[in-house]
């Protein structure tokens, strides 16, 4: 039984380096224009077709030359492509020749970012006059409803800020690779809130307690997922966390009252450490002597005054501490 297997050749990025246009094009000008005035010249002296014949590959030459000067601009590049066969990348800034039977496609190197859940509306142009009506935008994002680990539904959102470090796999392995990459981050941030809590009381890692850490979590795994499209993420930062609205409001007075479970067991702490100080105080100095049954009451007296949430009203006794 023979199994087989398929490989995917993955195309590395080329650099190519073209001939500076400022060389080429005087003599793209001289054959262009010399090509005009030896065929006035033929025409008006007519005694041979190669007089002729020549000044219309001139012309011809020096006109299809033009096509091969090209700009490229700082943090730019062109990807060249001689009848689908990949020939290079043209990174450095100038101006430039290449071969014209060359297919140059743009390709920008800038820092970029964008928020997950964002929708880009293409260029719009006139059919009638090929004028841009609209150019290509991208939506401010829309929060992403998802289940966290504990099946409690939340809404989140991220910023992801990258750029292109291969031109060659931006290209050529994958379809559209700024799709691509809205898509696989989208992709990457629903798996991650699915394996993590909203909140936890365990001090492990939550979405909302280690936002720093998932943070980083999230830039690695929308990583992974974007090497082969030659794409570097440089950060990826949450935007947007909270519950889905149906069980905000339930949500919240859970919060709520574990903040108010929480500050009552630090108030309690802090008085039973109050009494016991000055019992000991008490004792130690010999200020007074108390049985069991009025330290009793005294530190039920003072955890009263200490944890009480209002303000106490002060009570004098006149007469036996034992009355």
């Amino acid at each position: 039984m023979s199994q087989s297997s398929t490989t995917t050749n993955i195309i590395g990025e080329k650099g190519y380096k073209p001939l500076t246009g400022w060389l080429i094009l005087p003599i793209a000008l001289g054959l262009f224009f010399g090509g005009i005035a030896l065929f006035v010249i033929t025409l008006a002296h007519l005694q041979s077709f190669i007089p002729l014949i020549s000044a219309i590959a001139m012309f011809i030459c020096g006109l299809i030359s033009f096509f091969g000067f090209m700009a490229i601009a700082p943090n730019d590049s062109r990807v060249l492509l001689l009848f689908g066969d990949y020939k290079g990348t043209a990174r450095e800034s100038g101006f430039y020749w290449v071969n014209p039977f060359f297919a140059k496609k743009k390709l920008s190197l800038r820092i970029r970012n964008f928020e997950t859940g964002s929708i880009v509306h293409p260029e719009e142009k006139n059919p009638s006059t090929g004028q841009v009506i609209r150019k290509k935008s991208r939506s401010s994002g829309k929060p992403s409803k998802v289940n966290d680990r504990d099946g409690n539904p939340i809404e989140i959102s991220a910023v992801v800020v990258w750029k292109v470090v291969n031109t060659a796999e931006a290209l050529f392995e994958v379809n559209d690779y700024e799709d691509y990459i809205s898509v696989q981050s989208e992709s990457a941030l629903r798996d991650l809130a699915s394996r993590h809590p909203y909140d936890s009381e365990d001090h492990e890692l939550s979405l909302r307690g280690s936002i720093t850490e998932v943070c980083v979590q999230l830039q690695r795994d929308i990583q992974e997922r974007l090497d082969k499209a030659g794409i570097e993420i440089i950060e990826a930062r949450i935007s947007h966390l909270a519950y889905a609205p149906e069980i905000a409001a339930a949500m919240l007075q859970r919060q709520q009252a574990g903040a108010v479970v929480a500050a009552r067991t630090k108030i309690v702490e802090g008085a039973v450490g109050m009494v016991q100080l000055a019992l000991e105080q008490l004792k130690e100095k010999g200020i007074i002597d108390l049985d069991d049954e009025r330290r009793a009451a005294m530190v039920s007296n003072l955890l009263v005054v200490l944890c009480s949430d209002r303000h106490t009203q002060p009570v004098v006794n006149t007469g036996s501490l034992y009355q």
